[in-house]
């Protein structure tokens, strides 16, 4: 059996690695490995990771995973040791996500999720890295009237033949070709299904819930819940799934598909109050009935998480909604000095 050398430092390479979750993955890796952030902008910003550029362990490629890739033709690589070390592991984050902006990427999402993930999982099987892939909880399908929960082995439910089918379908596509990848080429592949994530460096004018919530009450403007007053929200913070994703891929081989997310719900009247009390807000918190069915996602079960990782949510909702708070100010305050 050929022995693996050693190395005082892992290589790691993060695809999509300047996005929302990404940039943040890369902030706690960078802290003990070589991390290489591969990117192409579509959805995501370098404002994520300007603080990371000057970084040593931390080195950026600008390249749309779509385009075969050879790592070792990268000049700025040379200093990781690229021929002699290859990679060991590898996060692949890479799929636009843009609520407000989806139609404009339809076809480099579909393609993402199908030629994107096999030049991906080629450079996996050249160096035999570590692979986990953040697939999504929307491969559940809405919440079952029998039960909230879902566990890894319920049954996927995707329409494929929606507008939404590029990253529905998609997502459900990528994680069969990584199952067969790690059967044919015997790799080590992790599935970290992702529940809804909140925190710092979401964007603040893409039409997600929370931003726009948090954008209302910095406005003062009134804070319209979609729904009804019973509409719930299940929120794991983003330093909780990045704590997940690290612990996932150092689990045994065996440990494949695991559910990351809070198995907690808060009724949104309850976010959006706390929201207007760190603000100091003066907005109102209104109801739109005429808009159903929005928070009918179902909840994750995360008792395999919690005892093969360890794992579990952490943050308060109400500090997790402080530091996005003090993000959008910050945001805010940059565009307004431009």
């Amino acid at each position: 059996m050929k022995l693996r050398q050693v190395f005082e430092k892992k290589n790691v390479l993060v695809t999509g690695g300047a996005g929302f979750i990404g940039s943040h993955l890369c902030d706690a890796l960078v802290r003990d490995s070589h991390v290489i952030c591969m990117d192409n902008f579509s959805t995501s910003t370098v404002a994520n990771i300007e603080h990371l550029l000057q970084n040593p362990n931390f080195e950026f490629i600008n390249h749309d995973v779509t385009q075969p890739f050879d790592l070792e033709s990268y000049d700025e690589l040379a200093r990781f040791q690229m021929p002699f070390q290859g990679i060991q592991e590898i996060y692949h984050l890479a799929c636009p996500i843009s609520k407000r902006y989806f139609e404009n990427f339809k076809i480099a999402t579909i393609l993402t999720n199908s030629i994107g993930v096999k030049n991906v999982l080629d450079i996996a099987v050249k160096y035999q890295s570590k692979i986990l892939y953040a697939s999504s909880s929307v491969l559940y399908g809405s919440r079952r009237p029998e039960s909230h929960f879902v566990s890894e082995s319920g049954e996927c439910h995707v329409d494929h033949l929606t507008d939404r089918g590029a990253y529905d379908e998609g997502k459900r596509f990528s994680e069969a070709v990584l199952f067969t990848y790690a059967n044919v080429y015997g790799l080590d592949v992790k599935i970290s299904r992702l529940f809804r994530t909140y925190g710092s460096r979401m964007k603040i004018d893409d039409g997600n819930l929370l931003p726009d919530m948090i954008n209302n009450a910095l406005d003062g403007k009134d804070i319209v819940i979609p729904g009804s007053e019973d509409a719930k929200l299940g929120l794991c913070h983003i330093s909780d799934i990045i704590d997940g994703m690290l612990r996932h891929m150092n689990s045994p081989v065996d440990v494949t598909l695991l559910n990351l997310g809070s198995d907690q719900e808060q009724y949104l009247s309850s976010i959006a109050g706390t929201i207007i009390k760190l603000a100091a807000s003066t907005s109102r918190v209104r109801f739109d009935s005429s808009v159903q069915g929005l928070f009918e996602a179902p909840l994750p079960d995360i008792s395999k998480a919690k005892q093969v990782l360890q794992w579990l949510p952490l943050m308060r909702v109400e500090d997790g909604l402080r530091s996005m708070l003090d993000y959008a100010r910050s945001r805010r305050q940059q565009h307004t000095a431009f």
